[in-house]
C-alpha cells in the first residue's frame, strides 16, 4: 500500500466524506468502532480506562471510543485537556453525546489538575493526531510527561501524541512524545513509524482500515509504499507443475575466507530453501570441504588459495544471479579480484553484501570516486552504507541519501533495518513490515543475501526479488519466535522457517 503525508491523509479523509459520501462524524465512528474491537480483544472487561483527549479530531476520536467502551460495562474516566474555549466540530459532538452517559469527564487545563493514574489502568492516548505541526510545549507538553512518568500500557489511537506524523529534520527537537505500548492507527501507517528515531515511540503497530476511498488511493501519487501480505501475494510466483530444476535458475555465490566460513554455508543453505532451481558456491580452499559436508544441495567450486579468494569465475553466463561478499573479507587481493570480476560480469545480476560493499568502500576511499554496477542489488546494513555514501546525522537524512543514490547509479539498495527500506533506481522506496529484534544477530544478513539471491535466479525482476525477499526473511524470524524467544533466534532458524514463510505468504 502507498504511504502518505500528514496533508495527503487530510485530503483522504475529505475526499471520502465528500465522495463516499459520508458525514464526517460518522467516519469518526467507523474509526472509533475499530479501536473499540482491538481494545476489548486485548484486555479484560473489568479494566479501567483512562482516556487523554485533546480538543481536536484526535480527541473526538477518544471521546467516541469511551462512549463506546462504556457500552461494554468498562470503568472509564475521560480527561480533556483544555487548550481552548471550543473544540473542532466533531469533538464538540462527540463530547456532547458522551456527556449523556455515565462516563466522568475531567477537565485539564493546568498541571495541577495532572491525575495521579492508577495502576491497574490502561491509558488511552488521543491527545493529538495527524494536524501536529510542530513539537509540544506548555501545559500540553507536560501532561505528556506526565503521563509518561507511569509505567502502566498505553495505547495510541492514530498516533503517539506529540509525534509528527511526516519524516522531519529537528527530530531532536521532538522530546515530548507518548512512548506507547501499541498505536492502532488508521487506514496505512504513518511515514514517521518507519524510521528509528521517531519509531521507536510507536511500540506494537495495529493498522486498522476504516474504509477511506479507494479511488483517492488508486489516484493519489507516493513515491513511498509499504509492503504487506497483500503485495507479497500479487508478487510471489506459482510454480508450473512439468517444470523442472532448470526452470528455476541457476544461482552462484562467492564469499568465505579462513573463519568465515560460516557465512557462505548460511546464505548457501538459505539459497536452497528459497527455491534456486541450481545453487554453485564458490570459496577458497578452507571452506571447501566444509561446504561439501554441510550443504551436500549446493555444488562447490574452489581456488588453489587456502585462505581467501584471489581469484573469481571468468565466465558466468550460466548463472542467472551471482550474490557476493558472505564472509569474503577485505584483503587487497581480494579486492583486486572483485574489480577484475565486475569488469566481465553481466551487473545485473549481481547481489551484493557485507564484505563485497566493504571493498567498494574501501576502492572508493582510496579513488576518491563512487561507482557501482549499475543493475545490481546492495543489501547493506547502516554503517555499510555510511561507509558507501557518507555519515548521517539521522536517519531520514540516510533515506534522502539511499533514494538518490539508488536513481543516480541505477541500482537497487537494501538498507536493513527495522522496516527495512528498499528504494528502487526510479525513486520509489519499499518499507518492510515483517520481522522482529532476535533477527540482530550474525548471520541474518547472509540469510538474506541467499534468499534475494535465489529470487533473482528464479527470474523475480530485481526489486520484486528485495520486496519478496526482505519479507519473507522477517516471515521466518517471525514464525520462528512460535518456538524460539527473540534473545535465542539465530540465523539457522530463519533458514528452517523459510518453507512456512512461503506457505503463510502464499496462503497455501
Amino acid at each position: 500500500m502507498k504511504l502518505y503525508t500528514a496533508e495527503q491523509i487530510r485530503a483522504w479523509d475529505e475526499y471520502t466524506i465528500t465522495n463516499e459520501p459520508i458525514a464526517s462524524i460518522d467516519l469518526m465512528e467507523r474509526a472509533a468502532v475499530k479501536c473499540v474491537r482491538w481494545l476489548i480483544g486485548h484486555f479484560s472487561q473489568n479494566t479501567h480506562f483512562e482516556v487523554f483527549c485533546g480538543m481536536g479530531n484526535n480527541g473526538g476520536d477518544g471521546l467516541a471510543i469511551a462512549r463506546m467502551l462504556s457500552k461494554e460495562s468498562k470503568n472509564i474516566t475521560v480527561y480533556v485537556l483544555k487548550s481552548t474555549e471550543k473544540g473542532s466540530p466533531d469533538f464538540e459532538t462527540n463530547l456532547k453525546r458522551l456527556k449523556e452517559t455515565t462516563v466522568i469527564v475531567v477537565e485539564v487545563s493546568a498541571q495541577k489538575d495532572f491525575p495521579e493514574i492508577q495502576t491497574e489502568s490502561i491509558i488511552i492516548d488521543a491527545l493529538f493526531g495527524t494536524g501536529l505541526k510542530r513539537p509540544l510545549e506548555g501545559v500540553a507538553a507536560q501532561l505528556v510527561r506526565h503521563i509518561n512518568n507511569f509505567s502502566n500500557t498505553k495505547v495510541a489511537i492514530d498516533l503517539p501524541s506529540g509525534l509528527p506524523a511526516d519524516w522531519v529534520d529537528n527530530t531532536a527537537d521532538y522530546k515530548e512524545v507518548i512512548h506507547a505500548n501499541h498505536t492502532i492507527t488508521f487506514q496505512v501507517p504513518k511515514q514517521s513509524f518507519l524510521l528509528p528515531e521517531t519509531g521507536k515511540y510507536v511500540g506494537s503497530l495495529v493498522v486498522t482500515d476504516i474504509g477511506l476511498s479507494k479511488d483517492y488511493a488508486v489516484n493519489t501519487q507516493s513515491q513511498y509504499y509499504w509492503v504487506d501480505s497483500t503485495l507479497v501475494l500479487r508478487l510471489l510466483k506459482t510454480r508450473n507443475r512439468f517444470s523442472h530444476k532448470g526452470t528455476y535458475g541457476h544461482a552462484l555465490l562467492i564469499g568465505g575466507s579462513m573463519g568465515k566460513a560460516g557465512a557462505m554455508l548460511l546464505a548457501t543453505k538459505a539459497c536452497i530453501k528459497a527455491g534456486a532451481g541450481l545453487t554453485t558456491a564458490f570459496v577458497p580452499r578452507c571452506a571447501y570441504t566444509p561446504m561439501q559436508t554441510a550443504v551436500p544441495e549446493a555444488m562447490t567450486e574452489t581456488i588453489q588459495k587456502e585462505d581467501l579468494l584471489d581469484f573469481m569465475p571468468t565466465n558466468t553466463d550460466a548463472y542467472t544471479a551471482i550474490g557476493i561478499g558472505p564472509g569474503m573479507g577485505t584483503q587487497i587481493t581480494t579486492r583486486d579480484a572483485l574489480d577484475d570480476f565486475f569488469a566481465t560480469v553481466d551487473s545485473k545480476k549481481l547481489v551484493l553484501d557485507a564484505d563485497a560493499l566493504n571493498c567498494l568502500s574501501l576502492n572508493f576511499a582510496e579513488r576518491k570516486k563512487v561507482k557501482l554496477p549499475e543493475g545490481a542489488i546492495l543489501t547493506p546494513h547502516p554503517k555499510e552504507f555510511d561507509r558507501m555514501f557518507g555519515e548521517s546525522k539521522s536517519a531520514w537524512e540516510r533515506l534522502k541519501k539511499q533514494t538518490e543514490a539508488a536513481q543516480k547509479h541505477k541500482v537497487t539498495i537494501v538498507l536493513k533495518g527495522t522496516h527495512t527500506s528498499i528504494a528502487a533506481p526510479n525513486g520509489e522506496v519499499y518499507f518492510n513490515s515483517t520481522g522482529n529484534p532476535g533477527m540482530a544477530t550474525g548471520g541474518s544478513g547472509d540469510v538474506l543475501t541467499g534468499i534475494i539471491t535465489a529470487l533473482r535466479a528464479q527470474g523475480y525482476e530485481s526489486i520484486d526479488a528485495c520486496i519478496v525477499g526482505v519479507y519473507l526473511h522477517g516471515l521466518a524470524a517471525d514464525l520462528a519466535l512460535q518456538t524460539e524467544s527473540t534473545e535465542s533466534l539465530a540465523a539457522g532458524d530463519i533458514i528452517a522457517y523459510l518453507g512456512r514463510a512461503y506457505k503463510h505468504a502464499g496462503s497455501y
